[in-house]
């Protein structure tokens, strides 16, 4: 679901996820809700509780049913609805409403091997100290023979290796820049900054948010995955909330995962 702030994606959302249980479509534990932050995850958690309990409200007392989605449920069907809607309060909890990041580290735990997941791994929320490690380590390496006049100054080195590892799904362009170009020597430096990260997080057993990303869509890539027929199995329903916000890489795991 993609549509401009504050037009009703999210109370779309919860009002979906709030039918499919009533009518029996599917059961919470079923439907899985990607969102974008944690802020938003616990909104649209909150808001799917809220539409539930206003449609089990709106059983017990027709008069509060003041829009058009409790209106519609209360019309019929009244002992299986509010049934299957006081289960699903009941087992709240096993909703899963995530953030692309959660969602993914879900999944890549549940598949052990076949999602290239290790166990000893830890997750680590911020790179930058190891960032800065490595601009430290490497600036000279690239730039000490023109201490003088060096291409790239060494904040703008620290810049740049920041933004091309908040960025992993960007392609750095030119891809074939000019030799002895400022160009050339940006992108020699992103590449080598890029390089030594995935050496220095493999050698310290780290991973970052990004890499749950890269590393589910690597073991989604087979059409003949596992991993794509557990996904299958285990959400029938999916929902995107924020969908204008879809990186190429989350796309990537969505689309190979679900279509």
């Amino acid at each position: 679901l993609e549509a401009s702030a504050g037009t009703g994606k999210t109370f779309a959302l919860a009002g979906l996820v709030t039918r499919y249980v009533a009518e029996g479509v599917a059961t919470l534990d079923q439907m899985l809700l990607i969102t974008f932050g944690r802020a938003a995850s616990q909104e649209l958690r909150d808001r799917v509780r809220g539409q539930i309990v206003d449609a089990l409200r709106a059983f017990a007392d027709p008069s509060t049913a003041r829009t058009d989605l409790t209106r519609y449920l209360t019309s019929a069907d009244h002992e299986m609805r509010q049934r299957r809607l006081r289960d699903a309060l009941a087992g709240f909890d096993a909703a899963t409403i995530a953030t692309t990041h959660q969602f993914c580290h879900i999944v890549l735990k549940s598949l052990g091997v076949a999602g290239d997941s290790d166990s000893g791994v830890t997750l680590v929320e911020n790179l930058d100290d190891l960032v800065c490690e490595i601009v430290n380590d490497r600036y000279l390496t690239h730039f000490g023979k023109e201490r003088d006049n060096p291409p790239l100054s060494y904040p703008a080195a620290l810049r740049l290796a920041r933004e091309v590892v908040r960025n992993p799904a960007t392609q750095l362009r030119p891809l074939e820049p000019d030799a002895d170009s400022y160009a050339r020597a940006a992108l020699t430096f992103a590449r080598d900054v890029l390089e030594q990260l995935e050496i220095r997080k493999r050698r310290r057993g780290i991973l970052g948010f990004d890499d749950l990303l890269t590393r589910l869509a690597d073991a989604l890539d087979a059409p003949d995955s596992p991993a794509r027929a557990r996904m299958h199995q285990r959400w029938p329903i999916v929902m995107v909330d924020e969908f204008q916000d879809t990186d190429p890489v989350q796309w990537q795991v969505l689309e190979r995962a679900f279509s």
